[in-house]
């Protein structure tokens, strides 16, 4: 039979794919980066008046959010692709930059079998046995992220395959996953994934991980197992099946914690709207689901939390099959990557390599093949067939353009842009330059943006340009003799890439003292919160820096290792970055960073129980119950609570009367309500229908009467 083209989609719920003072003042130059022009037109240009710009980027390099690793870029790969292992991908992936590539491809993995290189119920294309994969990894010079099968496999079978591949063959296989989209066995209603434990539960899921974990770690222990997680805010997310304690997330995390290394969550921005647009949109509600994922490892795992990554193993726009090879989804891509690698992501990997062509559209201008794929498989839609074998496609050029940043090592740091239509990313590089990216996401008009650096003092030297833009058939080098200091202009549509040279005798890589270690969370009140960390060679003192967007300042300075924050309110959430000074007063680069939110007072006048009872991905219901701890009644009581995410809100309710301001709810007792009862001796209830567009986190203080209330 013929090989089928892409892999199969699950119907139902939400049409759901298979398949992160003292500081240096901020200092601004002048660049300005041009199209080319002919003399005469740069004469003419010259001679006018140089406009405003109209977007504003501020990068900053004293506050750090995390560092590139070298499995940062990926892509999937399939058993059913038979161009898996065609040479030219090991080589268009190289000159990408790609450091890891997963396999066996999606819910396929939940079929097959490594040994026998068969996948009952589903096509293996000839030459995509596992050996052949790891030719091409190799050659790429990437790392293998393998899914054990878990649908139709078994802990020994996984076992064995970690035995072939790391005492056998000696391949150095580090990333194991525990199957693909487990969540979607039929335990929820909707069925794509393969599963043949009569126990579809989350329960049995967290329990196999155990017994996977255990054999494989048992033939080679410094392997990493990943469990397979919800993303916040996507079906099932919130969805509590029959009989168990609570949603998928939940209930694995509370039992695997102490075997597993790292999750995997896929991301599709999806929707019903399938426009370039509202694609590249959805891209703001990610970061907010990745600190969802990250909370509830916290919650879990406690001070372990550090040690168990977040790998988005699967992301792509899937706007209904069109969009796909366009211009806009090679945007989408670059955009994705790196917000992901912000947000706390070790590794990104792209669905997919090749996909095959399916819904035929035109977007920007140029055919749209409706293929997921990175490259072209060469297969046609009626008519229509897409080009060559291996031909990429602009989300190829999206990853690639990531790679002008920087490589292993170097430390992604943040970048604010004005315009919600141009996307601002940066990498200050270990030999002190700095990297920026600019994604203009305007169809119509090219970007006039204005660079403005804190912590680093651009050299006059002319930077180094790369562009991907209408016109441009790869990343193109664009350097060139307009570039001067602090502006740059961004053609529609398009990504431009700038890198600076540091001014001689500043930056981090002149300060004597080393980088610190990332700071831990060594106890926390409602109002404190007590950090230590690894301390640095040469460093002096030390400051504790706090992060809101690009913005930063002291909250803390000591010439030891550890240090209390002091007067924070009662549950907030706190961004800090450690870095070093040295005797002379350099500063170092900035420690990777810590996100931590405090707690409720422990002697509140109230308590409250937020109990969220179900959820269907856009929407719960929850359950508020209030206790009066003080020693006097209290009467026509008001309680208040701020959303932490703007996608939250209240669409009805009972036993109350609610009222919804921006992120802020204030809850009114019911009309003839009687007082509550002084001691804890009497509760209030009551419960409500919300929406969420995109994550979903619980409301972290409550107050009652203007009083915070302790939780539980």
């Amino acid at each position: 039979m013929a090989p089928p083209q892409r892999s199969p989609r699950p119907a139902g719920a939400a049409g759901r794919p298979r398949h992160l003072a003292r500081t240096a003042a901020a200092l601004a130059a002048a660049l300005s980066l041009l199209s080319p022009l002919g003399a005469a037109g740069i004469a003419a240009a010259a001679a006018q008046e140089t406009p405003a710009a109209d977007v504003e980027v501020q990068v900053n390099t004293q506050a750090s959010l995390g560092r590139l690793t070298d499995t940062a870029r990926g892509v999937n790969a399939a058993v059913w692709d038979s161009h898996m292992n065609d040479p030219e991908v090991a080589a268009l992936m190289k000159a990408a930059d790609v450091g890891a590539m997963r396999y066996p491809g999606g819910s396929y993995a939940d079929i097959y079998h490594w040994q026998t290189h068969t996948a009952p119920g589903g096509y293996v294309a000839p030459g995509t046995g596992f050996d052949a994969f790891m030719g091409t990894v190799r050659a790429t010079g990437a790392e293998p992220i393998l899914i054990a099968n878990y649908g139709s496999g078994t802990p020994q079978e996984a076992a064995g395959w970690v035995r072939y591949a790391n005492v056998t063959k000696d391949y150095d296989a580090k990333y194991w996953e525990i199957g693909n989209e487990i969540y979607g066995n039929g335990h929820y209603g909707s069925g794509w994934e393969h599963d043949d434990h009569p126990d579809k539960s989350p329960q049995e899921y967290a329990r196999q991980v155990r017994a996977y974990a255990l054999a494989m770690k048992a033939v080679d222990p410094t392997i990493k197992i990943g469990a397979v997680l919800t993303a916040p805010g996507n079906w099932p997310d919130g969805v509590v099946g029959a009989g168990d304690p609570g949603d998928w997330n939940h209930t694995v995390l509370s039992q695997v914690t102490d075997v597993i290394d790292f999750v995997s969550v896929h991301w599709y921005a999806g929707g019903s709207d399938t426009t370039a647009d509202a694609a590249l949109t959805r891209l703001t509600r990610l970061p907010g689901e990745l600190r969802e994922v990250r909370n509830q490892i916290d919650r879990y795992a406690g001070a372990d939390s550090p040690r168990i990554g977040i790998a988005l193993t699967e992301v792509n726009t899937n706007t209904g099959g069109a969009m796909l090879t366009a211009r806009p989804n090679g945007l989408f891509a670059a955009d994705a990557f790196l917000t992901a690698l912000e947000n706390g992501v070790f590794n990104v990997d792209w669905w997919n390599t090749h996909n095959g062509a399916d819904r035929i559209t035109t977007v920007d201008g140029e055919t749209d093949y409706g293929d997921m794929g990175m490259l072209s498989s060469g297969g046609c839609t009626g008519e229509v067939c897409e080009p060559a074998p291996n031909t990429p496609f602009h989300p190829y050029y999206g990853m690639k353009m990531t790679s002008e940043l920087g490589t292993a090592g170097d430390t992604l740091v943040p970048a604010v842009s004005s315009a919600r239509d141009v996307s601002a990313h940066a990498v200050h590089r270990r030999d002190g330059r700095l990297s920026v990216l600019l994604i203009n996401k305007n169809p119509d008009a090219a970007r006039t943006v204005d660079l403005a650096y804190t912590g680093f003092t651009p050299s006059a030297a002319t930077p180094e340009a790369s562009r991907y833009a209408r016109g441009d058939n790869d990343v193109t080098d664009v350097t060139g003799s307009e570039a001067s200091a602090s502006r740059v202009t961004v053609p529609p549509y398009g990504m431009l890439a700038v890198t600076v040279t540091p001014r001689p005798g500043t930056g981090p890589e002149v300060s004597a003292a080393g980088t610190p270690g990332t700071p831990r969370l060594e106890a926390v009140t409602d109002t404190t919160g007590r950090l230590s960390w690894a301390g640095a060679p040469g460093a002096t003192r030390y400051l504790v820096q706090e992060r809101d967007g690009a913005h930063t300042w002291l909250v803390g300075e000591t010439t030891g290792t550890s240090v209390t924050l002091r007067n924070l309110p009662p549950g907030s959430t706190h961004t800090v970055n450690v870095l070093a000074s040295d005797a002379s007063g350099r500063l170092s680069a900035p420690s990777d960073p810590l996100t931590f939110t405090t707690g409720t007072p422990s002697d509140a006048p109230c308590a409250v129980t937020y109990h969220p009872d179900t959820g269907w991905g856009n929407g719960f219901v929850a359950t508020v119950t209030v206790r009066n701890l003080s020693d006097t009644p209290v009467t026509g009581w008001t309680m208040d609570w701020d959303w932490p995410t703007d996608g939250q809100s209240v669409s009805s309710g009972w036993n109350a009367t609610f009222h919804q301001t921006g992120r802020h709810v204030r809850v009114t007792a019911p009309e003839g309500a009687g007082p509550l009862a002084p001691d804890g001796a009497s509760t209030a209830s009551f419960g409500f229908v919300g929406a969420n567009d995109g994550p979903n986190p619980e409301p972290t203080t409550f107050r009652l009467n203007g009083a915070v209330c302790s939780g539980g």
